[in-house]
């Protein structure tokens, strides 16, 4: 008996001294464990409204200017999503700069990065460049007037003496690509699963935006219990060790 009480204490001891290690070490979920949870929690009817808006500006040392948009919205009651692009493009009082002597090598491995990647390389002075992605979620909101902003989506491509922006389909998504020249490039692409923003800046004096905001409006209406509950359930059925 006093044999299979110490084995007993012993399997307690050894299990108490392993979870005190390190009580707190995290458990990783597999795919398979996230597959029954993604979107679970934005219950049906509860988006109003989801946008996405990417916008790109090059501006160059004579104030000469190369933008491009596209908006990306749908919205509830509408039968597919509205998809409409824009260029802008200003030549200023002044002629185009020189071009720049700056080189800028490397970063072949950018474009295979998943998720978001940002980034800017300047080999030019007095330059200024800024990558953003913006989330906007808004509650008990309605959904913003669709409107005409712009021209039905199709890939076009501006071209002035201070370069051309072009706008495409690429690879399930799209893509505002800026070649300033003498100046640089610019690249914005939302497509793969992923956001790309890249600045290179090979002059000077150039002012570079790459923009991206995400916006979700959701109905502010109480969730039902029965819905709750549902989401209680799943979130048992995770395993119990780790977070």
């Amino acid at each position: 008996m006093k044999i299979h009480v110490l084995l007993a204490a012993s399997c307690i001891a050894a299990s108490i001294c392993a979870q005190a290690s390190n009580p707190l070490q995290p458990v990783e979920l597999s795919d398979q464990e996230l597959s029954q949870l993604r979107g679970r929690f934005v219950m049906p009817g509860h988006i109003v409204h989801f946008g996405v808006t990417m916008s790109s500006v090059w501006e160059n040392a004579s104030g000469q200017v190369l933008a491009g948009a596209v908006r990306m919205q749908a919205s509830e009651g509408m039968f597919q999503p509205q998809f409409n692009v824009s260029t802008i493009t200003q030549n200023g009082d002044q002629s185009a700069p020189a071009a720049g002597s700056g080189q800028i090598y490397g970063g072949e491995g950018l474009s295979t990065v998943n998720g978001v990647t940002q980034s800017v390389r300047s080999a030019g002075d007095f330059n200024s460049a800024a990558n953003n992605f913006v989330v906007n979620v808004k509650r008990g909101g309605s959904a913003p007037n669709a409107g005409n902003a712009g021209q039905p989506f199709a890939n076009q491509i501006e071209s002035t003496q201070a370069g051309n922006v072009q706008i495409s389909a690429s690879d399930g998504g799209f893509r505002i690509a800026i070649n300033a020249l003498g100046q640089g490039t610019s690249l914005q692409q939302l497509a793969g699963g992923g956001l790309q923003q890249h600045a290179n800046i090979g002059g000077s004096s150039n002012m570079v935006r790459n923009l991206t905001e995400l916006d979700v409006v959701l109905r502010d209406t109480p969730i039902p219990a029965s819905s709750m509950g549902v989401n209680l359930d799943q979130l048992r059925a995770l395993r119990p060790a780790g977070y």
